[in-house]
Protein backbone atom coordinates (compact mmCIF):
# COMPACT_ATOMS: atom_id res chain seq x y z
CA UNK A 1 0.00 0.00 0.00
CA UNK A 2 2.61 2.20 0.63
CA UNK A 3 3.78 4.46 -2.53
CA UNK A 4 7.38 4.67 -2.62
CA UNK A 5 7.97 8.57 -4.56
CA UNK A 6 11.41 7.64 -6.04
CA UNK A 7 9.82 5.02 -8.18
CA UNK A 8 7.93 6.84 -10.82
CA UNK A 9 8.60 5.90 -14.63
CA UNK A 10 7.55 7.24 -17.66
CA UNK A 11 8.35 3.66 -20.36
CA UNK A 12 4.62 5.02 -21.03
CA UNK A 13 2.61 7.93 -21.23
CA UNK A 14 0.65 9.62 -18.21
CA UNK A 15 -2.75 10.36 -17.12
CA UNK A 16 -0.91 13.54 -14.86
CA UNK A 17 2.36 14.86 -14.88
CA UNK A 18 3.38 17.93 -12.26
CA UNK A 19 6.16 20.49 -13.65
CA UNK A 20 7.73 23.03 -11.67
CA UNK A 21 9.16 26.20 -13.28
CA UNK A 22 11.81 28.32 -11.70
CA UNK A 23 13.26 31.69 -11.37
CA UNK A 24 14.25 35.25 -9.97
CA UNK A 25 11.72 37.75 -10.07
CA UNK A 26 11.46 39.05 -13.51
CA UNK A 27 12.32 35.79 -15.13
CA UNK A 28 8.80 35.38 -15.74
CA UNK A 29 8.25 31.88 -14.44
CA UNK A 30 4.56 33.09 -14.06
CA UNK A 31 3.84 33.79 -17.42
CA UNK A 32 5.55 30.60 -18.40
CA UNK A 33 3.44 28.73 -16.14
CA UNK A 34 0.01 30.54 -17.30
CA UNK A 35 0.97 30.01 -20.67
CA UNK A 36 1.99 26.30 -20.38
CA UNK A 37 -1.77 25.78 -18.44
CA UNK A 38 -3.58 27.32 -21.23
CA UNK A 39 -1.49 25.41 -23.57
CA UNK A 40 -3.28 22.30 -22.24
CA UNK A 41 -6.23 23.52 -22.12
CA UNK A 42 -6.62 24.26 -25.43
CA UNK A 43 -5.49 19.77 -26.09
CA UNK A 44 -8.08 19.49 -23.91
CA UNK A 45 -6.50 18.47 -20.90
CA UNK A 46 -7.59 19.78 -17.31
CA UNK A 47 -4.66 21.67 -14.78
CA UNK A 48 -3.60 23.39 -11.85
CA UNK A 49 -1.18 26.04 -10.89
CA UNK A 50 -0.42 27.30 -7.91
CA UNK A 51 2.50 29.89 -7.34
CA UNK A 52 5.65 29.98 -4.72
CA UNK A 53 6.81 33.51 -4.19
CA UNK A 54 8.93 34.75 -1.10
CA UNK A 55 7.77 37.35 1.71
CA UNK A 56 8.76 40.54 -0.67
CA UNK A 57 5.59 39.38 -2.51
CA UNK A 58 6.73 41.53 -5.68
CA UNK A 59 10.45 40.19 -7.42
CA UNK A 60 12.35 37.60 -5.38
CA UNK A 61 12.40 34.25 -5.85
CA UNK A 62 9.46 32.58 -7.37
CA UNK A 63 7.76 29.23 -8.82
CA UNK A 64 4.95 28.15 -11.30
CA UNK A 65 3.74 24.79 -9.96
CA UNK A 66 1.46 22.99 -12.60
CA UNK A 67 -0.11 19.16 -12.70
CA UNK A 68 -1.42 18.71 -15.86
CA UNK A 69 -3.79 15.72 -16.52
CA UNK A 70 -6.43 13.94 -18.89
CA UNK A 71 -8.76 14.12 -15.93
CA UNK A 72 -9.83 16.80 -13.47
CA UNK A 73 -7.12 17.77 -11.11
CA UNK A 74 -8.14 19.38 -7.41
CA UNK A 75 -4.87 19.13 -5.95
CA UNK A 76 -0.76 18.52 -5.90
CA UNK A 77 0.96 15.12 -6.30
CA UNK A 78 3.41 13.35 -4.38
CA UNK A 79 6.39 14.57 -6.66
CA UNK A 80 7.45 16.80 -8.91
CA UNK A 81 8.42 15.09 -12.32
CA UNK A 82 9.60 17.79 -14.25
CA UNK A 83 11.39 21.03 -13.23
CA UNK A 84 12.65 23.66 -15.66
CA UNK A 85 15.20 26.09 -13.89
CA UNK A 86 15.37 29.36 -15.41
CA UNK A 87 17.93 30.42 -12.69
CA UNK A 88 18.70 28.95 -9.74
CA UNK A 89 17.95 32.12 -7.32
CA UNK A 90 16.79 31.67 -3.83
CA UNK A 91 15.63 28.39 -4.66
CA UNK A 92 16.41 27.18 -1.24
CA UNK A 93 13.43 29.53 0.20
CA UNK A 94 10.92 26.81 -1.40
CA UNK A 95 12.38 23.88 -2.13
CA UNK A 96 10.33 21.86 0.16
CA UNK A 97 7.47 22.72 -2.02
CA UNK A 98 9.12 20.63 -4.91
CA UNK A 99 9.73 17.05 -3.32
CA UNK A 100 11.66 15.67 -5.79
CA UNK A 101 12.86 11.99 -6.23
CA UNK A 102 15.09 10.21 -8.36
CA UNK A 103 13.00 9.94 -11.27
CA UNK A 104 12.26 13.19 -11.55
CA UNK A 105 13.98 14.94 -14.61
CA UNK A 106 15.74 18.77 -14.03
CA UNK A 107 16.39 20.80 -16.94
CA UNK A 108 19.36 23.22 -15.87
CA UNK A 109 21.12 26.33 -17.43
CA UNK A 110 24.80 25.14 -17.14
CA UNK A 111 25.43 28.80 -17.12
CA UNK A 112 23.67 29.40 -13.80
CA UNK A 113 25.97 27.21 -12.00
CA UNK A 114 25.89 23.61 -10.61
CA UNK A 115 22.66 22.09 -9.28
CA UNK A 116 22.02 23.57 -5.38
CA UNK A 117 21.91 20.46 -3.02
CA UNK A 118 18.73 20.98 -1.80
CA UNK A 119 17.60 19.86 -5.37
CA UNK A 120 20.74 17.17 -5.94
CA UNK A 121 20.27 15.29 -2.74
CA UNK A 122 16.97 13.79 -4.49
CA UNK A 123 19.38 12.48 -6.75
CA UNK A 124 17.17 13.42 -9.73
CA UNK A 125 17.86 13.26 -13.50
CA UNK A 126 19.58 16.32 -14.38
CA UNK A 127 20.02 17.48 -18.19
CA UNK A 128 22.24 20.58 -19.14
CA UNK A 129 20.10 22.89 -21.73
CA UNK A 130 21.50 26.70 -22.72
CA UNK A 131 18.39 28.03 -21.92
CA UNK A 132 20.08 31.60 -21.44
CA UNK A 133 22.26 31.11 -25.03
CA UNK A 134 19.04 29.83 -26.78
CA UNK A 135 17.23 33.20 -26.03
CA UNK A 136 20.40 35.44 -27.44
CA UNK A 137 19.85 33.55 -30.44
CA UNK A 138 16.34 35.27 -30.96
CA UNK A 139 16.63 39.10 -31.19
CA UNK A 140 15.10 39.91 -27.69
CA UNK A 141 14.50 36.77 -27.01
CA UNK A 142 13.29 35.66 -23.11
CA UNK A 143 14.20 32.26 -21.72
CA UNK A 144 11.05 32.25 -20.37
CA UNK A 145 9.99 31.61 -23.31
CA UNK A 146 12.34 29.26 -24.32
CA UNK A 147 10.95 27.50 -21.43
CA UNK A 148 7.70 27.45 -22.45
CA UNK A 149 8.60 25.80 -26.08
CA UNK A 150 11.01 23.22 -24.64
CA UNK A 151 8.22 22.28 -21.32
CA UNK A 152 5.31 22.09 -23.61
CA UNK A 153 6.86 20.39 -26.11
CA UNK A 154 8.64 17.85 -23.57
CA UNK A 155 4.90 17.00 -21.98
CA UNK A 156 3.54 16.40 -25.83
CA UNK A 157 1.85 19.21 -26.27
CA UNK A 158 1.80 20.67 -29.99
CA UNK A 159 4.17 23.35 -31.29
CA UNK A 160 0.81 24.99 -32.99
CA UNK A 161 -0.86 24.86 -29.67
CA UNK A 162 2.05 26.00 -27.54
CA UNK A 163 2.05 29.41 -30.13
CA UNK A 164 -1.85 29.46 -29.74
CA UNK A 165 -1.58 31.04 -26.71
CA UNK A 166 0.66 33.78 -27.24
CA UNK A 167 -1.74 35.94 -28.47
CA UNK A 168 -4.21 35.92 -25.72
CA UNK A 169 -1.50 36.62 -23.66
CA UNK A 170 1.10 38.92 -25.56
CA UNK A 171 -0.96 41.04 -28.46
CA UNK A 172 -1.35 44.08 -26.28
CA UNK A 173 2.55 44.62 -26.08
CA UNK A 174 2.55 45.15 -29.89
CA UNK A 175 3.98 42.88 -33.25
CA UNK A 176 7.51 43.10 -32.18
CA UNK A 177 7.16 41.43 -28.60
CA UNK A 178 4.92 38.81 -30.53
CA UNK A 179 7.52 37.46 -32.87
CA UNK A 180 9.87 37.24 -30.44
CA UNK A 181 7.45 35.25 -28.51
CA UNK A 182 6.68 32.81 -31.28
CA UNK A 183 10.91 32.78 -32.13
CA UNK A 184 11.59 31.59 -28.77
CA UNK A 185 9.25 29.31 -28.56
CA UNK A 186 10.37 28.00 -31.52
CA UNK A 187 13.95 26.98 -30.23
CA UNK A 188 12.47 25.52 -26.86
CA UNK A 189 10.67 23.26 -29.01
CA UNK A 190 13.52 22.45 -31.20
CA UNK A 191 15.97 22.20 -28.25
CA UNK A 192 13.50 19.60 -26.69
CA UNK A 193 14.63 16.98 -29.13
CA UNK A 194 17.93 16.43 -27.47
CA UNK A 195 16.22 15.53 -24.11
CA UNK A 196 14.86 12.02 -23.79
CA UNK A 197 12.90 10.04 -20.94
CA UNK A 198 11.15 13.08 -20.83
CA UNK A 199 7.52 12.74 -18.81
CA UNK A 200 4.56 12.62 -21.38
CA UNK A 201 0.98 13.10 -20.99
CA UNK A 202 -1.26 10.83 -22.48
CA UNK A 203 -3.32 12.55 -25.14
CA UNK A 204 -4.83 9.64 -26.27
CA UNK A 205 -8.71 9.44 -24.74
CA UNK A 206 -8.89 13.42 -24.23
CA UNK A 207 -12.30 14.28 -25.62
CA UNK A 208 -12.25 16.65 -28.55
CA UNK A 209 -14.49 19.95 -28.33
CA UNK A 210 -14.83 19.78 -24.41
CA UNK A 211 -15.77 23.23 -22.54
CA UNK A 212 -13.51 24.40 -19.89
CA UNK A 213 -13.01 27.53 -17.53
CA UNK A 214 -9.27 28.35 -16.99
CA UNK A 215 -10.27 30.40 -13.74
CA UNK A 216 -8.48 31.36 -10.36
CA UNK A 217 -10.42 30.98 -7.31
CA UNK A 218 -10.52 34.31 -6.37
CA UNK A 219 -12.00 34.68 -9.52
CA UNK A 220 -14.54 32.44 -8.84
CA UNK A 221 -15.19 33.43 -5.66
CA UNK A 222 -16.01 36.94 -7.48
CA UNK A 223 -18.41 35.37 -9.67
CA UNK A 224 -20.28 32.93 -7.18
CA UNK A 225 -20.88 36.39 -5.18
CA UNK A 226 -22.19 38.03 -8.12
CA UNK A 227 -24.20 35.10 -8.93
CA UNK A 228 -25.57 35.09 -5.52
CA UNK A 229 -26.86 38.62 -5.82
CA UNK A 230 -24.41 40.61 -4.09
CA UNK A 231 -24.54 44.39 -5.50
CA UNK A 232 -22.50 46.56 -3.01
CA UNK A 233 -18.91 45.32 -2.34
CA UNK A 234 -16.61 47.60 0.40
CA UNK A 235 -13.00 46.21 1.10
CA UNK A 236 -9.31 46.98 1.65
CA UNK A 237 -6.44 45.38 -0.25
CA UNK A 238 -4.77 42.19 1.30
CA UNK A 239 -2.63 39.54 -0.05
CA UNK A 240 -3.92 36.59 -0.69
CA UNK A 241 -7.24 37.96 -1.25
CA UNK A 242 -7.12 41.22 -3.69
CA UNK A 243 -7.54 39.64 -7.10
CA UNK A 244 -11.39 38.96 -5.82
CA UNK A 245 -11.65 42.73 -5.62
CA UNK A 246 -10.25 43.38 -8.93
CA UNK A 247 -12.95 40.83 -10.64
CA UNK A 248 -15.64 42.58 -8.65
CA UNK A 249 -14.13 46.13 -9.70
CA UNK A 250 -14.43 45.48 -13.41
CA UNK A 251 -17.52 43.00 -13.54
CA UNK A 252 -19.95 44.55 -10.92
CA UNK A 253 -20.87 48.15 -12.61
CA UNK A 254 -21.47 45.37 -15.39
CA UNK A 255 -24.64 44.02 -13.48
CA UNK A 256 -25.84 47.88 -11.87
CA UNK A 257 -23.31 47.21 -8.86
CA UNK A 258 -20.72 49.10 -7.28
CA UNK A 259 -17.34 48.97 -5.39
CA UNK A 260 -15.63 50.87 -2.90
CA UNK A 261 -12.03 50.68 -1.79
CA UNK A 262 -12.31 51.30 1.91
CA UNK A 263 -10.02 53.23 3.78
CA UNK A 264 -9.18 49.70 6.22
CA UNK A 265 -10.25 46.46 7.09
CA UNK A 266 -13.14 47.88 9.75
CA UNK A 267 -14.30 50.71 7.56
CA UNK A 268 -15.07 48.29 4.61
CA UNK A 269 -16.99 45.96 7.16
CA UNK A 270 -19.22 48.81 8.06
CA UNK A 271 -19.96 50.07 4.66
CA UNK A 272 -21.11 46.45 4.11
CA UNK A 273 -23.33 46.68 6.76
CA UNK A 274 -24.64 49.90 6.16
CA UNK A 275 -25.30 48.86 2.42
CA UNK A 276 -27.44 45.21 3.60
CA UNK A 277 -28.96 47.55 5.81
CA UNK A 278 -30.48 49.29 3.27
CA UNK A 279 -31.50 46.53 1.68
CA UNK A 280 -28.59 45.39 -0.99
CA UNK A 281 -26.61 42.37 -0.63
CA UNK A 282 -23.35 43.00 0.23
CA UNK A 283 -19.36 40.97 1.04
CA UNK A 284 -16.39 42.01 1.52
CA UNK A 285 -12.80 40.20 1.28
CA UNK A 286 -9.79 39.83 3.26
CA UNK A 287 -7.39 37.49 4.99
CA UNK A 288 -6.79 36.74 8.60
CA UNK A 289 -4.60 40.29 9.51
CA UNK A 290 -8.13 42.26 8.16
CA UNK A 291 -10.64 39.41 9.69
CA UNK A 292 -9.17 40.37 13.01
CA UNK A 293 -10.05 43.59 12.63
CA UNK A 294 -13.41 42.68 11.36
CA UNK A 295 -14.60 40.94 14.93
CA UNK A 296 -16.61 43.77 16.59
CA UNK A 297 -18.53 44.70 13.65
CA UNK A 298 -18.93 40.97 12.81
CA UNK A 299 -20.65 40.57 16.21
CA UNK A 300 -22.98 43.84 15.50
CA UNK A 301 -23.99 41.79 12.39
CA UNK A 302 -25.09 39.18 14.44
CA UNK A 303 -26.93 41.77 17.25
CA UNK A 304 -28.48 44.06 14.70
CA UNK A 305 -29.31 40.15 12.42
CA UNK A 306 -27.90 42.18 9.05
CA UNK A 307 -26.79 39.44 6.69
CA UNK A 308 -23.28 40.00 5.15
CA UNK A 309 -20.62 37.84 3.13
CA UNK A 310 -16.89 37.90 4.69
CA UNK A 311 -14.57 35.89 2.23
CA UNK A 312 -11.24 35.40 4.09
CA UNK A 313 -9.06 34.17 1.80
CA UNK A 314 -6.51 32.46 4.95
CA UNK A 315 -2.53 32.94 4.53
CA UNK A 316 -0.11 31.82 6.89
CA UNK A 317 -0.39 33.46 10.69
CA UNK A 318 -0.34 34.88 13.36
CA UNK A 319 -0.06 38.63 12.94
CA UNK A 320 1.17 39.02 9.47
CA UNK A 321 2.62 35.66 9.12
CA UNK A 322 3.10 34.71 5.58
CA UNK A 323 1.35 36.27 3.48
CA UNK A 324 2.47 34.37 0.02
CA UNK A 325 1.87 31.19 1.59
CA UNK A 326 -1.12 28.87 2.35
CA UNK A 327 -2.59 27.70 5.56
CA UNK A 328 -5.51 26.50 7.44
CA UNK A 329 -4.92 28.41 10.26
CA UNK A 330 -7.47 30.94 10.93
CA UNK A 331 -10.50 28.60 11.76
CA UNK A 332 -10.65 28.86 15.19
CA UNK A 333 -11.06 32.82 14.53
CA UNK A 334 -13.64 32.43 12.12
CA UNK A 335 -15.76 29.74 14.49
CA UNK A 336 -14.60 31.47 17.81
CA UNK A 337 -13.72 34.93 17.37
CA UNK A 338 -17.10 36.98 18.13
CA UNK A 339 -17.12 37.85 22.04
CA UNK A 340 -20.19 37.38 23.43
CA UNK A 341 -22.71 34.24 22.31
CA UNK A 342 -22.78 35.46 18.63
CA UNK A 343 -23.96 32.39 16.53
CA UNK A 344 -23.27 32.92 12.72
CA UNK A 345 -22.16 30.66 9.89
CA UNK A 346 -19.09 29.40 8.40
CA UNK A 347 -18.20 27.95 4.99
CA UNK A 348 -15.76 26.77 3.40
CA UNK A 349 -15.40 25.62 -0.69
CA UNK A 350 -13.40 22.93 -1.66
CA UNK A 351 -11.97 23.18 -4.25
CA UNK A 352 -11.06 26.30 -6.81
CA UNK A 353 -14.17 25.21 -9.17
CA UNK A 354 -16.08 25.01 -5.80
CA UNK A 355 -15.18 28.76 -4.71
CA UNK A 356 -18.46 29.64 -7.33
CA UNK A 357 -20.65 27.28 -5.83
CA UNK A 358 -19.75 28.09 -1.81
CA UNK A 359 -19.63 32.10 -2.50
CA UNK A 360 -22.92 31.77 -4.37
CA UNK A 361 -24.58 29.48 -1.20
CA UNK A 362 -22.77 31.50 1.61
CA UNK A 363 -24.81 34.38 -0.62
CA UNK A 364 -28.21 32.70 -0.36
CA UNK A 365 -27.48 31.73 3.58
CA UNK A 366 -26.75 35.34 4.84
CA UNK A 367 -29.43 37.12 2.44
CA UNK A 368 -32.36 33.85 4.07
CA UNK A 369 -30.90 33.71 7.50
CA UNK A 370 -29.89 37.27 8.40
CA UNK A 371 -26.59 36.96 9.64
CA UNK A 372 -22.85 36.94 8.81
CA UNK A 373 -21.39 34.64 6.89
CA UNK A 374 -17.12 34.32 6.96
CA UNK A 375 -16.65 32.11 3.60
CA UNK A 376 -13.03 30.76 4.02
CA UNK A 377 -10.93 29.75 1.15
CA UNK A 378 -6.98 29.79 1.16
CA UNK A 379 -3.99 31.42 -0.62
CA UNK A 380 -3.24 28.03 -2.30
CA UNK A 381 -7.05 27.90 -3.74
CA UNK A 382 -7.70 31.67 -4.20
CA UNK A 383 -4.47 32.63 -5.98
CA UNK A 384 -4.75 29.31 -8.03
CA UNK A 385 -5.70 28.49 -11.53
CA UNK A 386 -7.25 25.64 -12.90
CA UNK A 387 -8.80 24.15 -15.93
CA UNK A 388 -12.36 23.15 -15.08
CA UNK A 389 -15.27 21.47 -16.59
CA UNK A 390 -17.92 24.64 -17.54
CA UNK A 391 -19.71 24.91 -13.97
CA UNK A 392 -23.64 24.97 -14.25
CA UNK A 393 -25.54 27.87 -11.88
CA UNK A 394 -27.25 26.08 -9.45
CA UNK A 395 -29.91 28.90 -9.55
CA UNK A 396 -29.08 29.86 -5.96
CA UNK A 397 -30.79 32.90 -5.19
CA UNK A 398 -31.23 35.29 -2.62
CA UNK A 399 -34.17 35.23 -0.58
CA UNK A 400 -35.03 38.00 2.39
CA UNK A 401 -37.85 37.96 4.28
CA UNK A 402 -39.08 41.69 4.18
CA UNK A 403 -41.30 43.42 5.96
CA UNK A 404 -44.37 45.16 4.07
CA UNK A 405 -45.62 48.57 5.11
CA UNK A 406 -47.33 48.63 8.51
CA UNK A 407 -50.56 51.07 9.35
CA UNK A 408 -49.64 50.90 13.13
CA UNK A 409 -45.50 52.47 13.50
CA UNK A 410 -45.92 50.68 16.76
CA UNK A 411 -47.02 47.38 15.52
CA UNK A 412 -43.83 46.47 14.06
CA UNK A 413 -41.79 43.95 15.44
CA UNK A 414 -38.33 43.89 13.85
CA UNK A 415 -37.04 41.20 16.11
CA UNK A 416 -40.42 39.14 16.60
CA UNK A 417 -39.95 35.61 18.14
CA UNK A 418 -40.45 33.80 15.40
CA UNK A 419 -40.86 29.66 15.31
CA UNK A 420 -37.62 29.79 12.51
CA UNK A 421 -35.96 32.45 14.27
CA UNK A 422 -36.07 34.50 11.17
CA UNK A 423 -38.10 37.82 11.52
CA UNK A 424 -38.97 40.15 8.65
CA UNK A 425 -36.77 43.05 7.49
CA UNK A 426 -37.80 45.95 7.18
CA UNK A 427 -36.65 48.34 4.22
CA UNK A 428 -35.52 51.78 5.45
CA UNK A 429 -38.55 54.15 4.45
CA UNK A 430 -41.17 51.51 4.46
CA UNK A 431 -43.90 53.38 6.18
CA UNK A 432 -44.86 51.79 9.72
CA UNK A 433 -41.72 50.15 10.11
CA UNK A 434 -39.22 52.51 11.48
CA UNK A 435 -36.81 50.59 13.98
CA UNK A 436 -33.70 50.96 16.24
CA UNK A 437 -31.08 49.15 14.90
CA UNK A 438 -27.24 48.46 16.84
CA UNK A 439 -26.10 46.13 18.39
CA UNK A 440 -27.69 47.15 22.01
CA UNK A 441 -30.00 44.21 23.42
CA UNK A 442 -33.11 44.94 22.30
CA UNK A 443 -36.64 44.07 22.67
CA UNK A 444 -38.46 42.39 20.09
CA UNK A 445 -39.39 45.57 18.59
CA UNK A 446 -35.63 46.80 18.62
CA UNK A 447 -36.01 49.02 22.18
CA UNK A 448 -32.69 48.23 23.74
CA UNK A 449 -33.36 46.59 26.83
CA UNK A 450 -30.85 45.31 29.53
CA UNK A 451 -33.64 42.94 30.81
CA UNK A 452 -32.25 39.30 31.38
CA UNK A 453 -35.56 38.24 29.53
CA UNK A 454 -35.57 40.02 26.95
CA UNK A 455 -31.72 39.04 26.31
CA UNK A 456 -32.51 35.01 26.77
CA UNK A 457 -35.29 34.76 23.94
CA UNK A 458 -32.90 37.07 21.41
CA UNK A 459 -30.07 34.62 22.30
CA UNK A 460 -32.73 31.67 21.60
CA UNK A 461 -34.00 33.50 18.63
CA UNK A 462 -30.33 34.21 17.31
CA UNK A 463 -29.52 30.49 17.48
CA UNK A 464 -32.88 28.90 16.72
CA UNK A 465 -32.75 30.44 13.13
CA UNK A 466 -29.45 28.76 12.57
CA UNK A 467 -29.45 25.38 14.36
CA UNK A 468 -33.15 25.12 12.59
CA UNK A 469 -32.70 25.47 9.07
CA UNK A 470 -32.33 23.43 6.46
CA UNK A 471 -29.13 23.03 4.47
CA UNK A 472 -29.78 20.03 2.39
CA UNK A 473 -26.85 18.10 1.02
CA UNK A 474 -24.87 20.80 0.57
CA UNK A 475 -23.15 20.88 3.94
CA UNK A 476 -20.30 18.45 3.01
CA UNK A 477 -19.14 16.22 -0.31
CA UNK A 478 -18.72 13.21 0.98
CA UNK A 479 -17.71 10.28 -1.41
CA UNK A 480 -16.83 6.57 -1.30
CA UNK A 481 -17.68 3.55 1.26
CA UNK A 482 -15.56 1.69 3.57
CA UNK A 483 -14.51 1.15 7.32
CA UNK A 484 -11.77 4.15 6.62
CA UNK A 485 -13.07 7.74 6.85
CA UNK A 486 -10.95 10.57 6.05
CA UNK A 487 -12.29 13.83 7.06
CA UNK A 488 -11.23 17.13 5.93
CA UNK A 489 -11.91 20.53 4.84
CA UNK A 490 -10.47 23.70 2.13
CA UNK A 491 -8.27 23.14 -0.28
CA UNK A 492 -7.01 19.72 1.15
CA UNK A 493 -10.24 18.27 0.05
CA UNK A 494 -7.76 17.21 -3.66
CA UNK A 495 -4.85 15.73 -1.98
CA UNK A 496 -7.41 13.68 0.40
CA UNK A 497 -9.95 12.07 -2.57
CA UNK A 498 -6.44 11.16 -4.33
CA UNK A 499 -5.93 9.12 -0.90
CA UNK A 500 -9.38 7.79 -1.01
CA UNK A 501 -9.14 6.88 -3.94
CA UNK A 502 -5.45 4.99 -3.86
CA UNK A 503 -6.56 3.29 -0.80
CA UNK A 504 -9.66 1.85 -2.62
CA UNK A 505 -7.57 0.72 -5.24
CA UNK A 506 -5.20 -1.24 -3.01
CA UNK A 507 -7.96 -3.13 -1.14
CA UNK A 508 -8.83 -0.07 1.91
CA UNK A 509 -12.38 1.10 0.74
CA UNK A 510 -12.14 4.69 2.08
CA UNK A 511 -14.64 7.51 2.30
CA UNK A 512 -13.96 10.87 1.60
CA UNK A 513 -15.76 13.25 3.90
CA UNK A 514 -15.19 17.35 2.95
CA UNK A 515 -17.21 19.84 5.39
CA UNK A 516 -18.67 22.95 2.86
CA UNK A 517 -20.41 24.06 6.22
CA UNK A 518 -17.92 24.41 9.66
CA UNK A 519 -20.47 26.42 11.80
CA UNK A 520 -23.40 25.66 12.76
CA UNK A 521 -21.45 22.05 12.47
CA UNK A 522 -23.83 19.33 11.38
CA UNK A 523 -22.89 17.46 14.29
CA UNK A 524 -25.49 14.26 14.02
CA UNK A 525 -25.09 13.80 10.57
CA UNK A 526 -21.26 13.58 10.39
CA UNK A 527 -21.36 11.17 13.70
CA UNK A 528 -23.65 9.00 11.70
CA UNK A 529 -21.17 8.98 8.86
CA UNK A 530 -18.66 8.21 11.11
CA UNK A 531 -20.05 6.09 13.42
CA UNK A 532 -17.89 3.04 14.03
CA UNK A 533 -15.18 3.27 11.56
CA UNK A 534 -11.55 4.03 11.29
CA UNK A 535 -11.72 8.26 11.08
CA UNK A 536 -8.49 10.51 10.29
CA UNK A 537 -9.18 14.17 10.19
CA UNK A 538 -6.64 15.91 8.11
CA UNK A 539 -5.81 19.78 8.31
CA UNK A 540 -3.43 22.23 7.55
CA UNK A 541 -2.63 23.67 11.11
CA UNK A 542 -0.08 23.59 13.91
CA UNK A 543 -2.68 22.83 16.72
CA UNK A 544 -5.27 20.83 14.56
CA UNK A 545 -7.56 23.08 15.18
CA UNK A 546 -10.35 21.32 12.84
CA UNK A 547 -9.56 17.75 14.63
CA UNK A 548 -10.37 20.08 18.12
CA UNK A 549 -13.40 22.12 16.53
CA UNK A 550 -15.44 18.90 15.54
CA UNK A 551 -13.69 16.79 19.09
CA UNK A 552 -15.40 19.22 21.36
CA UNK A 553 -18.73 19.21 19.08
CA UNK A 554 -18.57 15.05 19.78
CA UNK A 555 -18.91 14.54 16.12
CA UNK A 556 -15.73 11.85 16.16
CA UNK A 557 -15.14 7.97 17.18
CA UNK A 558 -13.53 8.31 20.45
CA UNK A 559 -10.23 6.73 18.43
CA UNK A 560 -10.12 9.19 15.35
CA UNK A 561 -6.69 10.52 14.89
CA UNK A 562 -5.26 14.14 13.26
CA UNK A 563 -3.19 14.20 10.95
CA UNK A 564 -2.24 18.12 10.75
CA UNK A 565 0.41 20.13 9.68
CA UNK A 566 0.86 23.73 9.00
CA UNK A 567 1.91 25.56 5.82
CA UNK A 568 3.69 26.34 3.02
CA UNK A 569 4.00 22.81 2.44
CA UNK A 570 0.47 21.08 1.44
CA UNK A 571 -0.22 17.45 2.81
CA UNK A 572 0.20 15.02 -0.17
CA UNK A 573 -2.15 12.38 -1.12
CA UNK A 574 0.84 9.61 -0.23
CA UNK A 575 1.34 11.22 3.60
CA UNK A 576 -2.09 10.49 4.25
CA UNK A 577 -2.27 6.85 2.80
CA UNK A 578 1.18 6.29 4.74
CA UNK A 579 -1.05 7.62 7.99
CA UNK A 580 -3.95 5.22 7.33
CA UNK A 581 -1.29 2.25 6.69
CA UNK A 582 0.69 2.93 10.08
CA UNK A 583 -2.63 2.81 11.43
CA UNK A 584 -3.63 -0.36 9.73
CA UNK A 585 -0.53 -2.33 10.66
CA UNK A 586 -0.13 -1.07 14.30
CA UNK A 587 -3.93 -2.37 14.47
CA UNK A 588 -2.54 -5.71 13.50
CA UNK A 589 0.17 -5.82 15.63
CA UNK A 590 -2.28 -5.10 18.34
CA UNK A 591 -3.83 -8.01 17.37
Amino acid sequence: MRRRLARRTFAMAASSVSIALTGSGGAGVMTSGRLLLDAAARAGLYGLMTRSLGPQIRGGESAALLRLGNRPIEGPDDVCDLLVAVDWGNIERFSAEIPLGEHSLIIADPAQGPVPAVIARANPRVVSVPLKDLAESVPQGRVNMVALGLAGTLLGLSAAGIEGVLAGLLTRKGEAVMASARAAVAVGVKAAASVTGAPRLDLADVPAGRVKWSISGNDATGLGCLRGGVRFVAAYPITPATEILEWLAVNLPRVGGALVQAEDELASINMILGASFGGVPAMTATSGPGLALMTESLGLGVAAEVPIVVCNVMRGGPSTGIPTKSEQSDLNIALYGLHGDAPHVVTAATSIADCLFTAQWSVGLAEALQVPVIMLTDQAMGQARAVIDAPTDPGLTSQRLTAPAAPDALAYQRYALTPSGVSPMAIPGTPGCAYTADGLEHSPRGTPSTQAAHHQEQLDKRQRKLATHDYGSAWAEVEGEGDTVIVTWGSLTGAARDAAQRLTAAGTPTRLISLRLLAPLQTEALSALVAGKRVLVVEQSHSGQFFGHLRAHGALPADARSLARPGPVPLRPHEIVAAIAAWEKGAANAA
